[in-house]
């Protein structure tokens, strides 16, 4: 496997090569190198008996056995009053997925959005934009259209995704989704796997997973993933990399105390990012080639993250546990980019801007949990508190021109001034879970959070105090099979707007209402619910005509969005042999109230996001004479999508992307006990089709999605 270097960003060839060497040249790793391990890639097996946990890894499932994500507390998905979904390794590897947005792409209820540019993307749910990722249970605040990173799956054993409000396990947010990206761990046995994948467009990667125990008893284990990747795109001139370091180490420091650290490099570079492609005049799509390329050679999106992390897990008497998480994440970005505009006398142009971005990012969470006793009965409690910080700098440069000529080269950018922001984030929080009785359990939950926003080189300060944070969920247990629920939840963001006096409004807030039924079955290797919600997210800021007002504007907390609709879930094992993973979302959401524009009111809220969206994936392992083999495939469709132009007549012309579906095709085939081989075909049918849409005809929008492509990709385990 070769790994180069682009542009002085690519990933270093010598860090892969001194991973290698320590992973295999330690005594522990050499020992057993020499007997060859068994490792077991043929047909899914199913027992019953024995539960499936909460890593995934090496279970061949396409569910899991518990999570936390929701409440703290390890619960199964059926006892978890939300709908849920868990990505699992096993379903990243049959869907080839390399980054988070793969994740969102397969996720029932979440939609992968690139309005902001086809390299600035955003993540939604239930109509509202998904502003946090959560790292081992810790939040971090994401932001797509700036510099919003795509973690690269290489590094992780699942990703479990809670839809509507969290703000118990995230603090402040929107009402729309939690995305928790939990790392892979140090295996107990020594384990090496090579990967190689080749696909169309130029598209290659190669990855290294090494696991071994680091002494002879196993109390010390190491583990590192390196993964380099290199692309070409559909897109004329589109290139990309990213490079990845992961290394964590664990340690049982005594038989109820265990030390988890680790640390990971991450790089990623593109070339198109930001501008997408021009409608017509009169709003119709132009209907270009799709390798049709709006931006230009000198474009560059550069990242670096750097990331330590920590965990703490103390076993405490009498079934309690003490866990305290950290983790710290340093990035620095160079955006450098145009988009074509007709902003100046509706003149075709272009949009050119840079800046450099120094982002700093640290969490610490920690609580105890444990059962207790009372009026006969045992309980669960969990207590703890946590606390992040968020400090970016961004470094702007001039020009920012909106009439930069379409056939002038790159500006002479020249730094001019740096904005610093801090935010300050620090909760407490408590929940629990009642045995009311044998088939009713009733979760508690509230939190209090400090907020305090500081921008250190301007105005605009802001803070909320003691924000109170409520959850509770309802579970009936209807049979040995089904659960009945209903749940509330609810979420806050600060916000920056001033009403008359020149104060900050109170923070918006996001409240979830969830009625559903949950299934359990084959153990809980299969699971499958059925979910209705209602968001509604109110205090929102409506601008207001105030005499005298002391700002530039003055605003009032009246606007409130609605959002409602339905969540159809299945996901884990139909049979021994065959995985299953899907699910139907409609929701619709609307202007519930705005004083100020009441035009708005019972209309659509965003229309470019479609309501309904249903997604499939599954795969079959055959038995007897083709016991080696395994097959499977995707299918997604989503329902239309629309925005209505201001065109240069002063009509509105509505331009839209209908309903479309798209099919994917899988098959494996394991030659030998060490080698697999699997052939991912996207798209088989080829469909042409615009996977963000323009929302003005001052500035590109549309962005067609991936033609046909292929990806054969190789692993070699020993």
């Amino acid at each position: 496997m070769s790994v180069q270097q682009h542009g002085g960003k690519g990933f270093s060839p010598n860090l892969i090569a001194m991973a290698v060497c320590i992973a295999t040249s330690h005594p522990a790793f050499a020992a057993k190198a020499e007997q060859p391990a068994v490792i077991e890639l043929g047909a899914t097996q199913i027992n019953t008996e024995q539960a499936l946990g909460a890593t995934t890894e090496g279970s061949q499932s396409y569910t899991t056995g518990s999570m936390a994500t929701a409440t703290k507390l390890p619960l199964t998905l059926r006892e978890t009053p939300q709908a849920v979904t868990v990505i699992t390794r096993q379903r990243m590897d049959d869907q080839a997925m390399t980054s988070i947005n793969d994740v969102v792409r397969a996720t029932p209820g979440l939609f992968l959005n690139f309005s902001n540019g086809p390299g600035r993307q955003s993540y939604t749910a239930r109509g509202f934009d998904i502003d946090n990722l959560m790292y081992d249970g810790i939040p971090t605040g994401y932001n797509g259209a700036d510099i919003g990173a795509q973690p690269n799956l290489a590094m992780f054993d699942r990703v479990e995704i809670v839809r509507g409000a969290t703000g118990l396990v995230t603090g402040s947010g929107n009402p729309s989704a939690a995305i928790n990206l939990i790392r892979k761990r140090p295996l107990d046995e020594q384990k090496v796997t090579l990967t190689g994948a080749a696909g169309t467009w130029d598209d290659y990667r190669g990855e290294l997973d090494a696991s071994s125990p680091l002494n002879d008893s196993g109390t010390w284990r190491g583990r590192v993933v390196t993964s380099y990747r290199d692309a070409n795109s559909f897109i004329d001139k589109a290139e990309e990399d990213h490079g990845l370091f992961y290394a964590v180490t664990e340690a049982d420091l005594s038989e109820d105390t265990t030390l988890t650290l680790g640390y990971s490099n991450q790089k990623d570079k593109t070339n198109y990012f930001w501008g997408s492609s021009m409608v017509g005049q009169d709003g119709h799509h132009l209907d270009l080639p799709r390798a049709y390329n709006p931006g230009t050679r000198w474009e560059n999106k550069d990242q670096e993250i750097n990331t330590v992390f920590a965990e703490l897990r103390q076993r405490l008497a009498n079934d309690w546990s003490l866990q305290v998480n950290a983790n710290y994440a340093e990035q620095d970005a160079l955006f450098s980019g145009s988009y074509q505009s007709r902003w100046v006398n509706n003149t075709p142009a272009r949009t050119v801007y840079q800046a450099a971005y120094d982002e700093n990012q640290a969490g610490v969470d920690a609580f105890a949990s444990g059962p207790f006793q009372a009026f006969g009965r045992t309980h669960e409690l969990v207590v703890g508190a946590s606390k992040r910080i968020y400090d970016r700098t961004t470094h702007n440069y001039s020009p920012f021109d909106m009439n930069w000529p379409l056939t002038a080269g790159k500006p002479d950018f020249v730094h001019t001034n740096n904005q610093r922001e801090v935010t300050t984030q620090e909760g407490v929080y408590v929940t629990t879970r009642l045995s009311l009785a044998d088939p009713l359990k009733l979760i508690l939950g509230g939190r209090l959070d400090w907020y305090d926003y500081d921008n250190r080189d301007g105005d605009g300060d802001f803070h909320v105090t003691r924000n109170l944070t409520r959850y509770a969920g309802l579970i009936y247990e209807l049979d040995d099979h089904h659960s009945a629920y209903v749940s509330y939840s609810d979420i806050f963001t600060p916000q920056s707007a001033k009403d008359a006096t020149g104060a900050p409004l109170k923070p918006i807030v996001g409240k979830n209402y969830e009625v559903g039924i949950k299934g359990e079955y084959l153990g809980g290797a299969l699971n499958a619910s059925v979910a209705l919600f209602r968001v509604d997210q109110e205090n929102r800021a409506v601008a207001v005509v105030v005499p005298n007002c002391p700002q530039a504007s003055c605003n009032d907390a009246s606007g409130e969005i609605r959002s409602q609709g339905i969540d159809v879930e299945l996901q884990g094992a139909l049979t021994e042999h065959w995985q299953v993973g899907g699910g139907y979302t409609y929701a619709r959401t609307h202007t519930l109230k705005n004083e100020a524009e009441p035009q708005r009111v019972n209309k659509p809220f965003d229309t470019d996001t479609p309501e309904h969206l249903f997604k499939l994936t599954t795969r079959y392992n055959f038995q007897g004479p083709l016991e080696k083999l395994r097959v499977g495939g995707n299918v997604s469709w989503q329902s239309r999508m629309y925005n209505d132009l201001k065109v240069a007549d002063g009509s509105n012309y509505r331009l839209q992307q209908g309903s479309y579906a798209i099919t994917d095709l899988m098959a494996g085939y394991q030659i030998s006990q060490h080698l697999d081989l699997q052939l991912n075909a996207n798209n088989i049918f080829d469909r042409r089709y615009y996977s963000t849409i323009a929302n003005s005809v001052s500035y590109g929008g549309d962005a067609y999605g991936n033609p046909r492509n292929m990806m054969l990709t190789a692993k070699y385990s020993f």
